[in-house]
């Protein structure tokens, strides 16, 4: 009989007490959260395009220090700097809804004038450039610098 008791009582605790296992779930795309981070990447050369133009062997050089701001609408929602190699890198972190967003009315602008990175060019007018999803993973998205021109106004 107290052999009974014992397998019904073991039975009870293993049936009734809570599972101290957690699941982890790898999501297979990335949750647009607040935890999914967007990454701008882009490279700026001092030229009215802002691409690297190559006339004869003198390759145009990179803007380096050069503010670029990420804007939508009228704000400035990130900046940084370039830095010696022309590049730079933004992020973001990416609430729901905001991807599209960023993609259809967001742009990259340059706020340092062309004639700091190069004399010969104009004083006036900004870089500006529109925005490219390059790769989507689950640690995050990446978005690229698509095609640039300046400006003026």
């Amino acid at each position: 009989m107290a052999l009974k008791y014992i397998v019904l009582l073991t039975f009870l605790l293993v049936v009734l007490t809570p599972s101290q296992t957690k699941a982890q779930v790898t999501p297979t795309r990335p949750l647009i959260g607040v935890s999914t981070l967007i990454t701008i990447n882009g490279t700026i050369f001092c030229s009215l395009n802002g691409t690297i133009v190559v006339n004869g062997s003198n390759p145009t050089p990179p803007f380096a220090n050069a503010q670029v701001n990420l804007v939508c609408g009228r704000n400035v929602i990130a900046s940084t700097r370039t830095n010696e190699a022309g590049a730079f890198t933004l992020i973001v972190n990416a609430i729901r809804g905001f991807l599209a967003s960023l993609l259809s009315s967001c742009r990259i602008v340059v706020a340092t004038p062309l004639s700091t990175c190069n004399a010969t060019l104009p004083s006036t007018g900004n870089l500006t450039g529109s925005l490219v999803l390059v790769n989507v993973t689950p640690q995050g998205i990446t978005v690229g610098l698509g095609h640039i021109a300046i400006r003026v106004g």
